[in-house]
């Protein structure tokens, strides 16, 4: 602690430690910030290698600008030591909240999300993998804001171990970074449905006694879905978290857009009942809760030589056995709790999870026919006691033109009647009035529901319950979603507030905290609001950030010179630079008359107005008793006046023949050190 790193940066503490690398908060010098110092451990700062990879992905990281991503301000090497500068975010981790509050609800699980998905959505697209995605690399700063930490370094670290360990984190890992294939964006994806598991469950699905346990099931098992922990979540949550762990990355989202415009589609789409489900408890953290298992595996002989054989093992996907008539990827119909697919607004965002949720919905559907069919063919007839062979004739033929007429009704009630299958059309962007009329030509009847909607215009359909490409019969309704617009929320006035109060308010108006920026102000008292950068009352759309200016009180001013200055107007200097002055001590002085200043501390620089400028005052020469050296050799004499910080001038009488001191001015009492004593030598 207390060392520069590159002559820039001044380590102030140690934040955090872990397998490659070593966090510190430091001072930037030259900037006058603080940052986040990453150290690598020494033995990774010494391969050649290693660091080549890891400076050319500090150089794309620092490309990536993102509000909800951790900025790498700079990359050196300084003797033995590499290091990575990033942005210092004050508050704590996702890590930290989960062990205060265990699960979430669905609402607040997926609002936290949010931010993250896009976070890595814009690394993604930079060509950036993260390869750690876990609570702890997720920051939630005190100002409210949510970012992605630790770009750079896991890409870097490809090939090489972190003091022996597997890169990553065991618990979040996907299964083809286990097995040694190649990993890309859905890797990270894999990693997210995770944390989003955990979010909801408030445990890990994965749990075992060591690290190796745990990656084995990640490769050979499929995760569990959160409702099978928490009873009562909706099924869309299930669905979505099943789309992002599937085991085989061809079954993923493509990258953490896709997911991003899934998630934002399912936050729009369940109920409040479904989003605020749970909230008002939180969930036992049982095994395989938060932290149980976020260690990598560990070192070590025996670690090695499993890892190895993970790396070689072929995954295992297991394939069921399905009826007739059900295709591979599909569901036994058995289970309806599925999400509905959503409309594809956002591109390609959602078109994985809408094809298969339509196909299941139609075979569904189709299977469902099926077994009524069945069960209206095979019911038991009831038995007859024949009068005789011309009246059991005349009843089965009867019997037969009832079959015959109940299996013709069937065909048309559901070939071409009420029961017949219908695809529900894209009616996203139309008018509400020609949605209907569409419906209509269907012969499915519907009905209205507005909702606010960022993005599509007051009186076009958002989208449709269930939604585009679900196969429904005509005899069941569709429900519109009808846009209402934006909804708009008045700007509060934060001008005076302290930055807590002023992101208070603005949380209750359903707006967020932007920057915080810290400038000086004369008239402002420090830590109060100066300025926002949205005018109070404005209308402006749920979640809007505003910027705010926190004055630092008035600027700093320069310390004046008042060395060799009498005390008054050492005193009157400071005062008109807007300092006090304080006397921290007197000393003697050969060469600074008594009063006057000797030094003081600081000797130069700023300091903020009002602080304390200490000096120290001269006493002037120390006075020193004069001894008699009458009657002394002179040389003797020198000797002892010399050493009491005397001068000695030495005036001989008859050429000093007998070297002996006659007389000496002043002759008693007492002079100040430094001055002359002189001598008569006879």
């Amino acid at each position: 602690m207390g060392s520069r790193v590159d002559g820039r940066y001044h380590v102030k503490r140690r934040l955090a430690r872990g397998g490659m690398s070593t966090v510190y908060l430091a001072t930037d010098l030259r900037l006058h910030r603080d940052v986040a110092l990453k150290v690598l451990y020494p033995h990774l700062a010494e391969d050649p290698a290693f660091l080549k990879r890891f400076e050319a992905e500090a150089i794309t990281a620092a490309r990536l600008s993102h509000p909800h991503v951790v900025s790498v301000l700079d990359q050196g090497v300084d003797g033995h030591l590499a290091y990575l500068a990033m942005e210092y975010v004050r508050g704590r981790t996702l890590r930290d909240l989960l062990d205060e509050r265990g699960s979430l609800a669905p609402r607040q699980a997926l609002a936290l999300m949010d931010p993250v998905i896009e976070g890595l959505a814009a690394a993604h697209a930079a060509g950036l993998v993260h390869r750690d995605m876990k609570p702890e690399n997720v920051l939630l700063s005190d100002e409210g804001r949510i970012k992605v930490a630790d770009f750079g370094l896991a890409r870097a670290a490809t090939g090489h171990t972190a003091t022996g360990n597997l890169v990553g984190t065991v618990a979040y890992i996907s299964p083809e970074l286990i097995t040694g294939e190649p990993a890309d964006a859905r890797s990270d994806v894999y990693a997210v449905g995770i944390m989003l598991y955990e979010l909801l469950t408030g445990r890990q699905p994965f749990s075992a006694e060591s690290p190796i346990q745990v990656a084995f099931q990640h490769v050979n098992e499929s995760v569990p879905a959160p409702s099978a922990a928490v009873p009562g979540l909706a099924s869309d949550l299930d669905e979505l978290v099943e789309w992002c762990t599937a085991r085989d990355p061809e079954d993923r989202p493509r990258d953490a857009a896709a997911l991003l415009g899934e998630l934002r589609h399912i936050r729009t789409t369940l109920t409040d009942e479904q989003l605020d489900f749970g909230a008002a408890g939180t969930a036992a953290a049982g095994p395989g809760t938060p932290g149980s298992l976020t260690e990598a595996i560990p070192a070590g002989g025996d670690a090695t030589s499993v890892i190895a054989g993970l790396q070689g093992a072929t995954r295992a996907y297991p394939r069921p056995v399905l009826p007739a008539g059900i295709t591979e990827d599909g569901d036994d119909g058995e289970d309806d709790g599925g999400p509905d697919a959503a409309e594809d607004t956002d591109g390609e965002a959602g078109s994985g999870l809408s094809a298969r949720a339509a196909a299941r919905a139609a075979r569904r559907d189709e299977k469902a026919a099926r077994r009524e069919w069945a069960r209206e063919a095979q019911r038991p007839l009831e038995r007859l006691e024949p009068s005789g062979s011309r009246t059991r004739g005349w009843i089965l033929a009867g019997v037969l033109l009832l079959a015959a007429a109940l299996l013709a009704v069937a065909g048309w009630f559901f070939g071409m009647g009420p029961g017949a299958p219908v695809n529900i059309p894209s009616l996203g962007g139309r008018t509400a009035a020609a949605a209907v009329q569409e419906l209509d030509a269907l012969g499915v009847d519907s009905t209205q529901r507005e909702i606010f909607d960022e993005k599509i215009d007051k009186g076009l359909v958002v989208g449709s319950e269930p939604s585009a490409g679900t196969q429904i019969r005509r005899y069941e309704d569709v429900r519109l979603l009808v846009s209402k617009g934006p909804e708009l929320f008045a700007v509060p006035n934060v001008v005076g507030r302290t930055r807590e109060d002023a992101e208070k308010a603005l949380r209750e108006a359903n707006l967020e905290l932007g920057s915080s920026r810290l400038a000086y102000n004369e008239s402002v008292d420090q830590g109060l609001v100066v300025s926002q950068a949205t005018a109070p009352d404005r209308e402006v759309r749920r979640g809007t950030a505003v910027d705010i200016v926190v004055s630092r009180g008035p600027a700093p001013v320069e310390v004046p010179d008042i060395e060799e200055m009498d005390a008054a107007e050492a005193e009157r200097t400071l005062a008109a630079a807007g300092l006090k002055g304080r006397v921290t001590g007197e000393e003697f002085s050969r060469e600074i008359p008594k009063g006057t200043v000797i030094s003081q501390d600081p000797d130069g620089g700023r300091l903020d107005r009002g602080s304390t400028v200490g000096y120290v005052l001269s006493k002037g020469p120390r006075m020193v008793e004069v001894p008699d050296v009458v009657g002394q050799d002179v040389d003797d004499a020198e000797e002892i006046l010399e050493e009491l910080g005397f001068d000695v001038e030495v005036d001989e009488v008859l050429g000093g023949f007998f070297e002996t001191v006659r007389d000496q001015d002043p002759r008693s009492g007492t002079a100040p050190e430094g001055s002359t004593i002189t001598l008569t030598v006879v």
